[in-house]
């Protein structure tokens, strides 16, 4: 049991910190880029939002109707059927 523990500390720690790390240069990375670019913040929460209202709007819509045969007078005919 000792030696199993040692083993998940020994890789659990490098992969947690691997990851942190990771996180942490993704988040200053985004610091960085909104202290560049101030008046694109905006436009960007703005897009998220409506993207995430037409996603939410896109739930309760009635789903499209089931295709109807064509009515016996219409130009087209199947190529199953004869003419």
């Amino acid at each position: 049991m000792a030696q199993a523990g040692e083993f998940l500390f020994i890789v659990a720690v490098p992969v947690v910190l691997a990851l942190a790390a990771l996180v942490s240069l993704f988040a200053v990375g985004a610091l960085f880029d909104a202290l560049d670019n101030p008046g694109e913040i905006s436009s960007r929460v703005e897009a998220i939002s409506r993207r995430v209202r037409g996603w939410i709007e896109g739930i309760f819509h009635r789903p499209p109707k089931p295709p109807s045969p064509p009515p016996p007078d219409h130009y087209y005919k199947a190529y199953w059927e004869k003419p």
